[in-house]
């Protein structure tokens, strides 16, 4: 088939390499000026099966961002008459067996795309920052009593993990600040680490060499499906004119894939498609190792914060929050405060903060976030018009497996995992 990507943050990479990979040609739109400039370009950097757990005891709670330094969404303004319903959806799915469920499927489609991107990462020999472990630090004995039921639902789905003292966490990773309590840690093994920026500059260079092809500076601006027999795309170079003037031409496909996060939202209203997606922001600050003896060793995620900390090879990568409400603008004080705050509580020292050699990067990223925490993955109401959005804070984690599953559905094969979960059709779309 001839398929059109819109998109090229680590989604639409992903999915341009495995379409590429299965025979079809691939073209892959995007309105930045290179793969992975949004979402994608300083995330969490986190992979290991099971870090997107509920171990927070206030996992699922709304607040304001001044009001708690907790793991819940903050809201940055008063909701609307027509949002309220997403966000009480987003509470309800964050609660109970609920919540139980939703993590068991997350986390079966974490595991799956970390052994996809393994298998490429070897495949193809990629060097890229990543690193092994990862561990869960509990400050008290009631968070530790609070992450016991998350904790039996890994294991009940074979996702090793186990339960560490303080004292066996911090030999694991010695740079743990000694000052500052730690009752235990849960210990997530297998990969647990990587540069998620890299790995789409790298994928996008074997799509290439398989055929793929990318058309940066390019917005797709309209989608009209005909009747069964592809789609048309309205597209819009805004760069490449010598007068600077943006111009439109169209192109027809068999299918296309949207990978636009929340651009998709305006791309497919016209088509009587309402996306249930919302914007959360979450941001990360990186800055190179001061004295590796200080760093840690691999990741560690702060479940009273929910703010992970990992090492990216000469870098430290501090991440977190989940921001409701402002999907534009400059990165949230209060944001940074909790991730620098985490970074001082855990591994004073560990990075270059200031001086001549000192370099910080302060980022924010918009997640296209579905209420329910599940993705949109498959095909519409519209023959040849398929989707692959709202995968919210897990984009990285499940990135791989994902592009995988959707080409096995297009080329008409059965998925390793079972996609009605993530059907977009569940929301009539």
């Amino acid at each position: 088939m001839r398929i059109a990507i819109a998109g090229a943050g680590v989604v639409g990479i992903t999915c341009a390499h495995e379409l590429t990979r299965d025979g079809h040609e691939v073209t892959v739109f995007e309105r930045r000026s290179t793969v992975a400039e949004e979402a994608s370009f300083a995330n969490g950097a986190l992979i290991a099966p099971g870090w997107t757990a509920a171990w927070a005891l206030d996992h699922g709670r709304l607040g304001w961002p001044w009001s708690s330094v907790g793991a819940g969404l903050k809201l940055s303004r008063l909701p609307r008459v027509g949002e309220w319903g997403w966000l009480r959806q987003w509470r309800r799915s964050g609660q109970g067996a609920q919540a139980l469920s939703k993590h068991a499927q997350l986390h079966q489609w974490v595991r799956y795309s970390q052994e996809c991107q393994q298998a490429i990462t070897t495949q193809y020999q990629l060097e890229h920052d990543r690193s092994h472990g990862m561990l869960v630090l509990l400050r008290t004995e009631q968070e530790a009593s609070a992450a016991s039921t998350p904790l039996r639902q890994m294991q009940d789905l074979g996702i090793p993990a186990k339960m560490l003292s303080g004292d066996e966490a911090r030999a694991l990773e010695p740079a743990l600040n000694a000052e500052t309590p730690l009752h235990g840690a849960v210990e997530l093994g297998g990969d647990a680490v990587a540069n998620c920026r890299e790995f789409a500059v790298l994928m996008r260079a074997q799509a290439q060499r398989l055929g793929c092809r990318f058309e940066f500076n390019t917005i797709v601006s309209r989608i009209e499906p005909l009747n069964g027999s592809g789609v048309n795309l309205t597209l819009t170079h805004t760069a490449s004119h010598p007068d600077g003037a943006s111009r439109d031409f169209s192109e027809r496909f068999d299918a296309v894939v949207v990978c636009a996060g929340m651009a998709a939202v305006g791309t497919l209203a016209p088509l009587g498609l309402k996306l249930p997606l919302q914007a959360v922001v979450g941001h990360s600050l990186s800055a190179a190792v001061r004295e590796p003896m200080d760093a840690p060793q691999s990741a560690v995620l702060d479940a009273r914060h929910g703010v992970s900390i990992a090492r990216l090879g000469q870098r430290v990568r501090v991440a977190g929050g989940a921001e409701w409400g402002r999907e534009s603008g400059p990165p949230s004080k209060a944001a940074l405060q909790r991730l620098y705050g985490a970074l001082a509580d855990w591994f004073p020292g560990a990075v270059r903060l200031g001086g001549p050699a000192g370099s910080v990067q302060e980022w924010r990223g918009v997640q296209a976030t579905v209420a329910d925490g599940m993705p949109l993955i498959g095909e519409s109401r519209f023959p040849g018009l398929w989707l692959n959005l709202g995968h919210g804070h897990a984009g990285w984690s499940v990135a791989c497996g994902a592009a995988r599953a959707l080409a096995d559905r297009m080329g008409g094969h059965s998925p390793d995992l079972d996609l009605s979960a993530c059907s977009p059709q569940r929301f009539g779309l």
